[in-house]
């Protein structure tokens, strides 16, 4: 199930100083951030594939971005996007199965019917359990995200073959985990509370999904994560 792979060095992300890369010349790139929850769906789909040596890894310092980013690249100016066959693609969630489609690899999308039925539609609802998420944080944090991740409990029962939301890793885990990982910090740190505490299928979701490559290599230090949060949705924690 999990992707075996050494550690990439990371290198330093490009600023507005840096110079571009040969743009267009046949190499296959992935634009990110390290700390960007939504490129880190694409990263997690390029290295649970094994495409390391396929498609080059180009990060970005979303801060202090390069003008030729948006420029000569992607014009919507955010990350994900990749740069494959002369042309750029972008949206976390299209961009999961654009390179699962397009490239070798173990595939992330079930071919059972009923698999991909379920998770069509948990995918068509992570971007509203995210927002509410980030609503709980400014708020009755642990009263208002409760619902949210006993939803998400539910939601991993369906399939008994499995950790994961189809039972085995899938698209459905990328979409959600860069945000479960994230939620699961800031919840422990800021709010000294245990997401997992009584939904033992969340548990076992965060614990089967740190035994894969594939994505515990994409992770950022937990403490930048914290502090991004803090600084963005809990001022009053400063």
């Amino acid at each position: 199930m999990a992707t075996v792979g050494v550690q990439e060095a990371r290198t330093p992300p490009l600023t507005s100083t840096s110079e571009p890369p040969s743009l267009f010349d046949g190499t296959t790139r992935l634009y990110i951030s390290y700390v960007c929850p939504f490129a880190q769906r694409a990263w997690i789909t390029r290295n649970y594939k094994g495409l390391q040596e396929k498609i080059k890894l180009v990060p970005i310092d979303l801060g202090n971005r390069p003008a030729w980013y948006k420029e000569k690249v992607y014009p919507e100016n955010k990350v994900p996007s990749l740069e494959h066959n002369g042309k750029v693609i972008g949206e976390s969630l299209d961009l999961i199965k654009y390179i699962d489609a397009n490239f070798e690899g173990p595939s992330v999308v079930p071919t059972d019917p009923a698999k991909r039925e379920f998770g069509e539609q948990l995918v068509s609802q992570v971007d509203s359990v995210t927002k509410d998420l980030y609503a709980a944080l400014k708020g009755d944090a642990i009263q208002q995200a409760n619902p949210v991740f006993d939803s998400l409990e539910n939601a991993l029962g369906k399939f008994d073959d499995g950790p994961f939301f189809l039972g085995q890793f899938s698209w459905v885990d990328i979409a959600y985990v860069p945000f479960i990982e994230r939620f699961q910090l800031v919840f422990a740190e800021v709010f000294k509370h245990d997401i997992t505490e009584g939904r033992p299928k969340l548990r076992a979701f965060i614990e089967e999904g740190n035994k894969i490559d594939g994505y515990t290599q994409t992770r950022a230090d937990p403490k930048e994560l914290v502090d991004i949060y803090k600084r963005r949705f809990l001022p009053q924690q400063q």
